[in-house]
C-alpha cells in the first residue's frame, strides 16, 4: 500500500466522521422523527454503555469466562447490586472497585 492509498483513506474516514456527526445538527428543525423512534432513542446511550462493558465483564484472555473465579464479572456483579441499593455514582465505583481489587488480589 502506498502513500497516496493511505492518504485517501485517512480522507474518506474524516469526510464519514464529519458527515455522521453533523447530519443531525444541520437538520435539526426540518428533520422530523417518528414517537417511537424518539422514544428508542433515549436507550441508545445505555445499549452503547452496554455493548462496551459486558464483553469486558464476560470475557477473559478471548474465551467466556462465567466461573466465580473471574475477579471483573463479580466486580461488574458488586457494583449493579451496590448501585440498587445506593443509587450514588461514586460509591458504585468505588465499591465495584474495592471488589475488582480484592478479588484480582485473593483469586
Amino acid at each position: 500500500m502506498n502513500d497516496f492509498t493511505v492518504w485517501w483513506a485517512i480522507a474518506g474516514v474524516a469526510f464519514s466522521a464529519i458527515v455522521t456527526r453533523c447530519v443531525l445538527p444541520l437538520l435539526g428543525p426540518r428533520l422530523r422523527l417518528s414517537a417511537s423512534v424518539e422514544s428508542s432513542l433515549q436507550f441508545a446511550p445505555a445499549c452503547a454503555l452496554a455493548a462496551i462493558i459486558v464483553p469486558d465483564l464476560l470475557f477473559e484472555h478471548g474465551a467466556l469466562n462465567l466461573s466465580a473465579l473471574n475477579p471483573r464479572l463479580l466486580a461488574g456483579i458488586a457494583s449493579v447490586l451496590i448501585y440498587l441499593i445506593t443509587r450514588s455514582t461514586l460509591t458504585t465505583i468505588l465499591g465495584g472497585m474495592i471488589v475488582f481489587w480484592l478479588t484480582r488480589s485473593y483469586i
